[in-house]
């Protein structure tokens, strides 16, 4: 049983509000940050109806120095934070580098890897003061290959290294530091992409070495189980939750063949 705060930016909706919701009988309190007021307001009501106590507060990753503001906030008026995840994000459509959208470009990498960065910066000052504590950030499977989102992909692998030095950096202050690396998972943002003909939903389900759509729950699971002390051991670690998605890329494209479709005769 943990205690103290859980704070977790992103968290109106998607991977956010399903790692809230998962964590919360761990801790005294959660506080969610997120640009979308509205949807913090509705997220608290489901943190409340799980038996938790939200406090809710309107900021963007983006902003360095509103993050320092909202840590010093939440630790004055919520209490001491215990658990940090870095949720926060936006997507990207497929793109070139030659013709990208350069204003999208600065605004994905601001929002997932220097809102990653300005969040933890902004927390783990507190955190290591009182030598405690877990942080989870959000990687992605385009942590782990080259895909043609131009400004999403590099900034995820990024956040894998980001989160490997975190780890070391934070250690001897008794902070353990992990991600998870999730695959396509069916947060509003993607609902909306395939809802716009963006994605392909019979591709995204297929994706991996099991067939099956997966859900911020499934990411939540995990990241509950790297911040609890069943995982006192672990730090330093980016965990795919991809349904075996990387396993799955290299075997299909094996240029000798897969071996169920291959003609025997």
């Amino acid at each position: 049983m943990l205690d103290g705060v859980l704070v977790v930016t992103g968290g109106a909706s998607g991977i956010g509000l399903a790692c809230a919701k998962a964590m919360v009988a761990a801790h005294d309190q959660v506080a969610l940050i997120d640009v979308n007021e509205d949807g913090l307001a509705a997220a608290a009501a489901q943190i409340d109806e799980a038996g938790g106590a939200a406090s809710t507060f309107v900021g963007d990753v983006a902003d360095a120095d509103a993050m320092v503001a909202l840590a010093t906030r939440i630790e004055s008026e919520v209490g001491p934070v215990r658990t940090l995840v870095t949720s926060a994000g936006i997507l990207q459509n497929a793109a070139t580098v030659l013709d990208m959208d350069l204003d999208e470009y600065a605004r994905v990498w601001d929002v997932n890897y220097h809102g990653t960065v300005y969040t933890v910066r902004a927390f783990a000052p507190a955190m290591t003061e009182r030598a405690r504590g877990a942080i989870i950030t959000i990687g992605s499977i385009n942590s782990y290959g080259a895909l043609p989102l131009p400004a999403y992909c590099p900034g995820k692998t990024a956040i894998l290294r980001l989160t490997q030095i975190l780890a070391v950096e934070l250690g001897r202050f008794g902070i353990r530091v992990n991600g998870v690396a999730p695959g396509y998972v069916l947060t509003p943002a993607l609902k909306a992409r395939i809802e716009s003909g963006d994605r392909n939903a019979d591709m995204i389900r297929g994706a991996g070495a099991v067939d099956m759509f997966l859900y911020p729950e499934n990411i939540a699971d995990v990241a509950a189980f790297l911040c609890s002390d069943k995982a006192a051991a672990v730090s330093g670690t980016m965990m795919p939750v991809d349904a075996g998605w990387e396993a799955a890329t290299l075997y299909r494209n094996y240029a000798g063949g897969v071996p169920w479709d291959t003609d025997a005769s």
